[in-house]
This record gives C-alpha cells, sequence and structure tokens, in this order.
C-alpha cells in the first residue's frame, strides 16, 4: 500500500482493452490507511477482516465509500453491501474478485473498476510509459504468419543489438513462436530489468541468428512527429496515441524539434487517443495555450477545482485538432480547452463523451480498483458526459475510409487520409488570416 494514486481521465474501455494503459505521474497522494475506517462496524465483521481475501474486499469498499461520485450513490445500500461481503466464506481470491466485481456493479458506473493483479501490473506499465524489456514492436505478419519485428524502439536493448525491421522471430528463449499470438510473444519477452533473454532470428541476408539480450526500463513512444510539405506550407504533423506520464515530455521535445525545421502550422492528430492521466492533458495545454482555463473538477462535496494556463505556452503558430468518436476523456480535456479558448479549431467527428475523473489505487494482494472521484467540465462549463465534444469543423469518414485507416496506420496523417487532408486545409486558412491587415 505504498504506492501513489493515481488521477486519470480513464480510458472508456478499461480494464477491459489490450492498451490498458501506460502512468505514474498524475496527482501523488499516500493512501492512509487510518483515514479509510469507518466506525460502528459489527464485531464479527471486524474479525473477518483478519481472513484473505477479505482484507482485498474491505479495501475495496473503504475507497468506495470514502471516494466514489454518483449521482445517486446510496450509502445505507452501501453499507449492507458490506456486511454481506464479510459475512461469506471465500475459497479463493477469485471468489473474492468475483464478488467485489459484482458490488461494483451496483453503482452503476462503468469506470468504477476492480483489476485483478495482472491487470494493475499491465495498467501501472503502461501510465508510466514505461516497459521491462528489450524493446520491440511486433506482429504476426498476415501473409506468413510468421512473428515479425515492426520497429525496434529507440535507445532500447533490440534497437542496440542490430535488430531490424522484417527480422522473424523463430525463438525465445528456446520456445518455437509458430503459433503465438503478439500478446504471449510480449508476454514472454517482458521480465525484470536485468534478466536475460536469448531471442532466434531469421534475417533474409545473415540466415538464422541467436541475440542474447539483458531487459531493461524503456520508455515507451506514445507520440509520433513529423514534418510534411504540405503545397507551399511547412505542417508539423503531431500524433498522440495516449496521455502517459511521458506524454507531456515527448510532446514538448516535438514541438521544439519541429519548430526548429521552420513549420508555419501544427496539426495535433487525437483520434482514437483514448485518454490517460489527468495531468498530461493540462501539461498539454500549456504548452498551446498562454492564457486562460483548460478544465475544471468537481468533486463528492462540489468542491471545484481550476486548472489553468500559466503562461508558458512555447508556441503560438495555427493548430488544428483532428478527433474523432474514439477520442475520449484527457483527450477531450485538451480538445475542449483548445477549442473553447479560440487556441485551435477542432476537426473531425463528435469525440466520445466521458466526463469524469478516476483515482486508481493498489491493494494489499496486488490487485487494484479504479474509482470515479469528480466530474470534469472544459471552459465552456459544458456537461460533455455521454454527449462528448462537437467538432469546429464536422468531416465525417466513408465506412470504406475508416476500414483502410484502421487496417493501415501509416496512412494517418497522409494525403490517404481525408481527415488530415481536411485539417491542412482548414490551417492553411487559419493561417492567412493570421496576415490579414
Amino acid at each position: 500500500m505504498n504506492q501513489p494514486r493515481r488521477l486519470f481521465a480513464l480510458l472508456p474501455n478499461l480494464p477491459n482493452s489490450a492498451r490498458v494503459l501506460r502512468y505514474p505521474a498524475g496527482i501523488i497522494a499516500a493512501l492512509a490507511a487510518a483515514s479509510m475506517l469507518t466506525a460502528g462496524i459489527n464485531p464479527s465483521v471486524e474479525a473477518a477482516l483478519d481472513d484473505s481475501p477479505k482484507t482485498v474486499i474491505d479495501e475495496v469498499w473503504q475507497i468506495v465509500n470514502n471516494e466514489f461520485v454518483h449521482y445517486n450513490f446510496d450509502r445505507t445500500a452501501w453499507v449492507a453491501i458490506r456486511e454481506d461481503l464479510l459475512g461469506r466464506d471465500y475459497r479463493s481470491s477469485e471468489e473474492a474478485y468475483d464478488a467485489i466485481r459484482k458490488a461494483l456493479r451496483t453503482l452503476n458506473d462503468p469506470y468504477t473498476r476492480f483489476l485483478p493483479p495482472k491487470q494493475f501490473e499491465a495498467l501501472t506499465n503502461q501510465t508510466a510509459g514505461e516497459l521491462s524489456g528489450v524493446g520491440l514492436r511486433l506482429e504476426v505478419n498476415p501473409r506468413t504468419k510468421i512473428l515479425t519485428v515492426v520497429e525496434p524502439l529507440e535507445n532500447s536493448p533490440a534497437s542496440d543489438a542490430g535488430i531490424l525491421p522484417g527480422d522473424k522471430i523463430l525463438k525465445i528463449d528456446g520456445k518455437p513462436t509458430a503459433l503465438m499470438t503478439v500478446e504471449q510473444a510480449s508476454e514472454l519477452i517482458r521480465g525484470e530489468e536485468g534478466t536475460e533473454i536469448t531471442l532466434q532470428l531469421s534475417r533474409a541476408t545473415e540466415g538464422v541468428l541467436d541475440l542474447t539480450l539483458t531487459r531493461s526500463k524503456i520508455e515507451v513512444p506514445v507520440l509520433h512527429y513529423s514534418l510534411k510539405q504540405e503545397g507551399q506550407m511547412r505542417v508539423g504533423y503531431l500524433r498522440l496515441d495516449e496521455f502517459s506520464s511521458h506524454a507531456a515530455e515527448q510532446m514538448k521535445k516535438a514541438i521544439a524539434s519541429l519548430q526548429a525545421e521552420a513549420v508555419e502550422g501544427f496539426v495535433l492528430d487525437l483520434r482514437g487517443n483514448p485518454g490517460g492521466l489527468l495531468f498530461a492533458s493540462v501539461d498539454i495545454a500549456r504548452m498551446w495555450m498562454e492564457t486562460g482555463t483548460i478544465v475544471s473538477t468537481v468533486d463528492r462535496k462540489g468542491g471545484d477545482r481550476e486548472y489553468t494556463a500559466n503562461r508558458t505556452a512555447i508556441t503560438n503558430l495555427p493548430l488544428v485538432v483532428l478527433v474523432d468518436g474514439n477520442s475520449a476523456s484527457a483527450s477531450e480535456i485538451l480538445a475542449g480547452a483548445l477549442k473553447d479558448s479560440g487556441r485551435a479549431t477542432v476537426v473531425g467527428t463528435r469525440t466520445f463523451g466521458k466526463g469524469t475523473v478516476q483515482s486508481v489505487h493498489p491493494l494489499a494482494d496486488g490487485s487494484g480498483v479504479a474509482v470515479t472521484i469528480s466530474r470534469y467540465y472544459p471552459p465552456s462549463g459544458i456537461d460533455i458526459n455521454k454527449k462528448g465534444i462537437a467538432p469546429d469543423v464536422q468531416f465525417d469518414l466513408t465506412r470504406p475510409q475508416e476500414n483502410l485507416l484502421g487496417r493501415n496506420p501509416s496512412l494517418r496523417g497522409t494525403s490517404d487520409d481525408p481527415q488530415y487532408r481536411r485539417a491542412v486545409s482548414v490551417l492553411s486558412r487559419n493561417r492567412l488570416s493570421q496576415f490579414v491587415p
């Protein structure tokens, strides 16, 4: 229980998403066990807490009781649920986990969720923006069905060892990879920092190679950027996959790098970005906005906290933001702030519509729980929950276009991406308007 709590504008499909999120940076607040206890507990129930796994059940109950925000939260019913949960016998942790899940479903909040140990570990790694492994992006080649390297991550053991895109992975620590999924292979490759792993590769020019690598902590890139020449305009294209603890740092470097190449405007692509850390979205908004409100949050007691720009913007060049129905949570905080302040033009389709913030708590047995603790509002004050943010420029894709971009993410931000083309058109118009007397 010595890990920090983290504040998220959480992924809308957490924890079932394969992306289960990358982040430890948000608001750090140590969990004080004493402050979690409630008075007036039945002595027989109190005694039951000594028996594992009831400890975890009561941890979850106490966290929800102290933090959960919902219009219809029935405290009397929640107390009765505690008595019922702790009055049962559990033959295994899984039985207790099932009971926790059923109890949380009574809250009617899809974002208040229990995470068993593996999912909680995946969430922690993902939200940290770091992994312990060798730094490989993999795929099962759709034509050959062979596990293949898409790319080694920069400054990783894999790149240092000279592994190349297109290399085929035949064995992992002696285990043949035929019939393995990417997830199964990744599970084998990940491991404790400092431990070794042997990969058998096949390379067209060199035949079969055996390489032994030492696992290390690797920063996962969540931002991809490039300079694009669009007609007479130099455009900085930035695609942010999610709001990890390294997202703001990567964004700052990318903006500086693109400005050094004399860009004349930016397209920030938040399509498909499911969210992440609240503070990451605020920090990134401050890079674009010199002044103004970014987001306001309201907790269970009606307490209102406002996050504002602080005159630390690093660019005032024209900006267009791309969004779609899968831009959620922290993406909506950033898009809403940039839209409502007039700093950017938002292009695409209406966003997902998730207007709540969660805190994520570690539990005694390595599991965790995400609990909705507040609602957030963009500068306009409009409640976007289940409604989303409407773009300034509505631009829908046809189903074939959606399928093409979905199958080929590398086409995003290119001439084969109609929404990007529209964003460039808007950017060009906005840029010209800055020079009209």
